[in-house]
């Protein structure tokens, strides 16, 4: 099977067809179920140190459900920007573009204390 992104956004769209669910997959009721599934990513991660956290997927029945809520999520991302007419790849690298910008290295290296205020440097 291709793992294109784009093949996958004509499989996601071909999926919702066949069963007659476009008519469900507004803008609205997309990031809803995108925020949920970040919401079950999130849980799988709830209370682990941050070791453990980092160990995740050498346990087999953690990584399984890690990686099926980070496919549930990268689902509905990729719905919701075939929905808006988005490509996620070029919206990805216009964003790294300008956080390059905003964060140059000398500026920020080692420090997320600039980036978790949102206090971008300056050009």
């Amino acid at each position: 099977m291709d793992d294109d992104l784009a093949a996958l956004t004509a499989r996601l769209e071909a999926f919702a067809d066949e069963r007659d669910w476009a008519q469900f997959h507004t803008p609205k009721n997309l990031v809803m179920a995108l925020s949920g599934e970040v919401g079950e990513l999130t849980a799988e991660f709830q209370w682990l140190t941050a070791a453990q956290s980092a160990a995740v997927m050498t346990d087999q029945d953690h990584a399984d459900r890690v990686r099926a809520e980070i496919g549930d999520v990268m689902i509905y991302l990729t719905r919701l920007a075939g929905v808006l007419g988005i490509d996620l790849v070029a919206a990805a690298n216009a964003k790294l573009t300008d956080s390059a910008r905003r964060y140059p290295p000398d500026r920020v290296r080692g420090d997320a204390t600039k980036a978790a205020k949102g206090q971008p440097t300056e050009s």
